[in-house]
């Protein structure tokens, strides 16, 4: 053979072995799944999406390429037996699907904008009054032009003199059912905490102004601004609170205000904050956590009376407390736990997006992007030319469950969009299909729908191309599909399997007896007090021998809960500092001192080092048990499944 041919023949054969992987989408696959291919930029942004600190030597690779396997393998394991057929599966991956999408359906500059003019209204709260009247979003123009013209009259009695609070709480005055108590005073707020047309009217008042009628979803609302400061930031603070009734009679309030005293007097001795909070809160919800509450101040949905906040707001230091003091609730002594300074628009960007998202300002973004959409998709409207014979054809019967849409004699397009025609056949559908709501005029209805249908169909359109124009979006969509399966196949064929195998979870636990031992332990009561008189007292009721602990408890604190604590268990002394390196008979020991408190340890018995009962090593016998079934279930999945690897582009990543 000559040299030129030989060397022909060695390029045949290593186009060929090349070519065996080839590339997808001129990227290079590094790895096969059955017939499944995964390229090599896919591989990488799962590998750096979980190494914070990557490394692309050839042993970091090898480990992390078998991890990956065993990953894929499930997942393959999960396609083959159905688990995407799964009718809540696929609604769950539907709803993922739906989510991942929002930040791709919306204009990125109209969400800039928003989340900016929301940060720069966070820099300052508000206090506004309002007056309302109320008027459905879908109400007739006569009825919206009613409660205009009634807003508009009580406006004109405000700038004729009269008081805004007595005209909103008086006859005919706001329709806000709180009126009557508040006169309209809505107290301080900032953004995101009111609708968005409302919170943007009264944060372009200036201080003492009264706005013209302004519509939301509620109505129309008269609005005027009490105050403006700059934000007070956020505040995690506890509370302990004696409560009391809005009609508690004086001997109520007296007794109230004693009981908050003697615990303000309690914390001036020393006594713990959450401890008190614990034992004598009235407030259910907080007290368990030693009266801690959520966060509150601007930027959180979370809103305080405002004695409260301005009690909370004016402590200097975390862990310092007020004096008591009263609100509509009762009384109350206030602890700041951490104070955060409104943060910087970088830092809460993410909040504030999540937020906007929720709120009624994604509306806004959504307009917008499906006006920009519009104009790049060459967008035609027939509407003014085809609606006329709906509003024609179409009655009030529309509303009524059993509703049969009219016929069409002729199917005209009434939008083009992205080179594709929707005609009023799919118009008349999409009404018949809709959710119809409370009835209202059929003109309103049609025009309404009409909108809905072309911004539905428009969204649909650039949702199933979402895929091709965001590779990122089509990877997370491939990260969440598979880990909703490997979940799914993993709670069937190892977690679930492993505590419902009673049988083999004990066969397991005998054959690995020799790793669930316990070392000596000291089964014990530990007393505990701030006063040693009180350990005192409880050594010598435990001499008694008669006497639980429980008993010896109830005997000692009888005039204080305060007194006496105790806790009983089976130690380890290496993990129990506070006896450990101690030694310790049978019995009551010596009272000795740990820090601000005293203690007593009772040691009812010594137990030694011995076997576990299946009972006690539970939890970590579950735990080594689901290990073994994986790895069981693992070595059948490769026997079963084809994965091949291509060393040579995997160790290229990185270069």
């Amino acid at each position: 053979m000559c040299l030129n041919k030989f060397l022909l023949l060695v390029t045949a054969l290593f186009a060929f072995t090349i070519s065996g992987w080839s590339q997808k989408g001129g990227d290079e696959v590094i790895m096969k799944v059955n017939d499944e291919e995964v390229t090599k930029s896919e591989f990488l942004q799962v590998y750096l999406k979980n190494n914070d600190n990557p490394k692309y030597d050839k042993e970091s690779l090898d480990e992390y390429m078998e991890l990956y396997k065993k990953f894929k393998l499930k997942v393959a394991e999960a396609e083959a037996l159905g688990y995407d057929t799964i009718p809540s599966l696929k609604k769950e991956l539907q709803g993922y699907k739906e989510q991942l999408a929002l930040p791709y359906l919306v204009d990125s500059s109209k969400t800039k904008e928003l989340l900016e003019e929301a940060y720069d209204r966070m820099k300052h709260e508000i206090r506004a009054s309002h007056i309302l009247i109320t008027v459905k979003p879908d109400a007739s123009p006569s009825d919206t032009l009613l409660a205009y013209n009634k807003a508009l009259a009580l406006k004109k009695r405000i700038d004729s003199g009269e008081d805004f609070g007595t005209v909103a709480s008086g006859k005919d005055g706001s329709q806000d059912p709180s009126a009557k108590m508040n006169k309209g005073d809505l107290g301080y707020f900032t953004a995101f905490q009111m609708v968005y047309p409302f919170e943007s009217a009264a944060y372009k008042l200036e201080v003492g102004e009264v706005s013209m009628p302004i519509r939301s979803s509620f109505g129309y609302h008269i609005i005027k601004l009490a105050d403006k400061r700059k934000a007070r930031g956020t505040i995690t603070a506890a509370h302990i609170m004696v409560a009391l009734n809005k009609d508690a009679d004086r001997s109520e309030i007296t007794k109230a205000e004693k009981k908050i005293g003697e615990i303000y007097q309690e914390l001036q001795d020393g006594e713990s904050f959450e401890k008190l909070a614990r034992l004598y809160s009235d407030d259910q919800g907080s007290k368990a956590k030693g009266g801690q509450l959520p966060p509150f101040g601007s930027g959180t949905n979370q809103r305080m009376v405002t004695e409260f906040e301005d009690a909370a707001f004016a402590l200097q230091n975390n862990g310092d407390y007020s004096k008591p003091f009263k609100t509509d609730y009762g009384f109350h002594i206030v602890k700041r736990i951490e104070y955060k300074a409104l943060g910087s628009f970088d830092d809460l960007k993410t909040q504030l997006q999540q937020k906007l998202n929720r709120g009624d300002r994604a509306n806004q973004s959504e307009k917008a992007f499906i006006a920009k959409l519009k104009e790049e998709n060459d967008f035609k409207d027939k509407g003014a030319k085809r609606l006329p014979w709906f509003y024609e054809n179409i009655d009030s019967a529309v509303f009524k469950k059993n509703w049969e849409s009219p016929r069409l004699k002729k199917n005209k397009w009434m939008f083009k969009y992205n080179n594709r025609k929707y005609d009023m056949i799919g118009f008349m559908n999409y009404i018949a299909e809709s959710k119809k709501g409370k009835q209202m005029p059929v003109r309103n209805f049609i025009d309404e729908k009409y909108t809905e249908w072309q911004d539905a169909e428009i969204m649909k359109d650039e949702k199933n191309r979402l895929v091709i124009k965001y590779p990122a979006y089509k990877a997370l969509l491939q990260e969440y599909h598979d880990g909703v399966l490997l979940y799914e196949i993993m709670k069937d064929q190892v977690w679930d399997k492993a505590i419902k195998d009673t049988v083999g979870l004990q066969e397991f636990f005998e054959a690995n007896l020799d790793k669930y031992q316990w070392p000596n332990r000291t089964h014990a009561v530990i007393y505990s007090s701030s006063k040693k008189q009180m350990l005192m007292e409880a050594k010598l009721l435990n001499d008694l021998d008669t006497l639980t602990m429980y008993d010896i408890l109830n005997k000692v604190n009888s005039d204080s809960q305060l007194n006496l604590e105790a806790e009983t268990g089976k130690y380890i002394a290496s993990e129990k500092e506070l006896i450990a390196n101690k030694e310790l008979k049978l019995g009551a020991n010596e009272i000795f001192k740990e820090g601000d408190k005293y203690y007593l340890v009772v040691v009812e018995e010594k137990l030694p080092a011995g076997p576990k009962s299946l009972r006690e090593a539970r939890g970590a016998v579950i735990q080594a048990y689901q290990e073994h079934l994986e790895n069981k279930w693992l070595n059948e999945l490769r026997g079963k499944h084809t994965i091949t690897v291509n060393k040579e582009a995997l160790y290229t990543i990185g270069e």
